[in-house]
């Protein structure tokens, strides 16, 4: 008796979760947070109508934790943009976990990294893998400068 009750609510966290893979994600209130090192396809955590920025990084990485604020910030209080972190340490390694899914599939070296897709879902803007300041980190700092304007 008990397991038919369950399955209605079984039946509608399969189709979120099918949607939310789907890449059919709305800006909540707060940096949205994926990963924990495993690969993963950045269309599916696009902001459709919004510039979403993937933020690759790690809690023990110095650099990455300084831009923690500012681009919760930014996602605050710029309604055109959405701010998705994306993790790239595996549960349980208490380092930056270089040998993570996520960082292989992406062929990190260095980090913070910064990914840019449009309100359209397309990339418009990325770093290099080698921890060169590309293009998306250039755009992050000026957004990130324009809030204190």
């Amino acid at each position: 008796m008990k397991s038919r009750a369950l399955l209605p609510l079984f039946a509608f966290l399969t189709l979120a979760g099918a949607l939310c893979a789907a890449g059919n994600h709305t800006k909540g209130a707060e940096v949205a947070q994926v990963s924990q090192g495993a690969a993963i396809d950045l269309a599916d955590y696009v902001v459709t109508g919004k510039t979403t920025i993937f933020d690759f990084s790690s809690d023990y990485c110095g650099p990455c934790r300084a831009y923690t604020v500012p681009l919760a910030q930014l996602h605050a209080k710029r309604a055109d943009i959405a701010v998705v972190r994306v993790d790239v340490n595996r549960p349980n390694v208490k380092r930056i976990d270089w040998a993570s899914p996520v960082v292989q599939k992406f062929g990190l070296e260095s980090i913070p990294h910064f990914k840019i897709y449009g309100a359209d879902g397309k990339l418009i803007a990325e770093d290099s893998t080698d921890g060169s300041a590309g293009a998306a980190r250039q755009m992050v700092d000026k957004w990130i400068q324009e809030l204190g304007q």
